[in-house]
C-alpha cells in the first residue's frame, strides 16, 4: 500500500511538470511573435528610407543629351529624302572624296498657310554642329545640290570619327522669321533657341512655326567603315 501511495504521487510530480513545460511555451511564443512583426517593422522602414534616398539622388540628364527633341511639341509633316536610304545617308552628301558635298533632296507637301520654309541639318552627336541652314524657300520640295556648298551646306566629313547621326529640318513658316540663327560649320550650343526663335517672326508676331517635318540619318566615316585606318592619306 505504501509503495502505491508513493507511486501515485510520483505520477502526479509528472503531470505537473507537463503541464508546466506547456504553459511556459504558450507564455513564451507571444514573445517570439512580437518580435518577429519589430523585425519586420525596421526592415519595411530600412527599405522605405533607401528608396527615399534613391529618389533623392535620382541622375537628371543635361538639354545636349536632349538635343534631338528640337521643335517638341509643334505639328508635324511628312519629309522624305532620295539620298536617305534604310535610314543611312548616301555617300553623294558627304564633304568626302566618296562624296560631292551635294545638298540632300528633299521632298514634302505643300504646307497651308506657309509663305516661305527654313531648313537646318543638325549633327545629334556633336552638340548642334550645323551642316545645313538655308531660309526662304518658297516651294515644297529641294533637288539634290541645291544648297551653296560651304556656304550654306558642308555635309558629313572626315574628322568626325565613326557613326553619327544627322537629322534634317523642314520648317514652314506664316512669314520670315527676323533671323536663321546658327554657325554653318560649327558647334551651336544654343540651337535650341534658334529653333524656337523661328516661331516669331520679323515684326514680332508670335505663332510663326506653322509645322515642321524631319528625315534622320546615320552616317559613319569612310575610315572606320572597315575598322582599319589606311595609311596612303587618300582620305585627307
Amino acid at each position: 500500500m505504501k509503495y502505491k501511495k508513493i507511486f501515485a504521487l510520483l505520477m502526479c510530480a509528472s503531470v505537473l511538470t507537463g503541464f508546466s513545460g506547456c504553459f511556459r511555451q504558450i507564455t513564451e511564443e507571444p514573445h517570439v511573435t512580437t518580435t518577429t512583426a519589430e523585425s519586420q517593422e525596421t526592415t519595411t522602414a530600412s527599405e522605405t528610407e533607401e528608396t527615399e534616398e534613391t529618389e533623392e539622388t535620382e541622375v537628371t540628364f543635361p538639354e545636349a543629351r536632349i538635343e534631338n527633341h528640337y521643335l517638341e511639341g509643334f505639328e508635324t509633316f511628312e519629309l522624305t529624302s532620295s539620298d536617305l536610304e534604310n535610314g543611312v545617308w548616301n555617300d553623294i552628301i558627304s564633304n568626302s572624296k566618296l562624296g560631292e558635298n551635294a545638298s540632300p533632296e528633299l521632298s514634302w507637301e505643300p504646307v497651308e498657310g506657309a509663305e516661305e520654309y527654313v531648313v537646318y541639318m543638325v549633327d545629334r552627336n556633336s552638340n548642334g554642329f550645323l551642316h545645313w541652314k538655308a531660309e526662304g524657300i518658297k516651294e515644297a520640295g529641294l533637288p539634290r545640290g541645291q544648297a551653296h556648298k560651304l556656304v550654306e551646306y558642308n555635309g558629313p566629313h572626315l574628322g568626325h570619327g565613326y557613326t553619327h547621326v544627322f537629322d534634317v529640318y523642314v520648317i514652314a513658316l506664316r512669314a520670315p522669321a527676323e533671323k536663321l540663327g546658327g554657325c554653318v560649320n560649327g558647334v551651336n550650343p544654343k540651337m535650341n533657341e534658334f529653333f524656337l526663335a523661328l516661331d516669331t517672326d520679323k515684326d514680332g508676331n508670335t505663332g510663326n512655326i506653322i509645322a515642321y517635318g524631319k528625315v534622320s540619318g546615320q552616317y559613319t566615316d569612310a575610315r572606320f567603315r572597315d575598322g582599319v585606318l589606311p595609311t596612303d592619306g587618300w582620305y585627307q
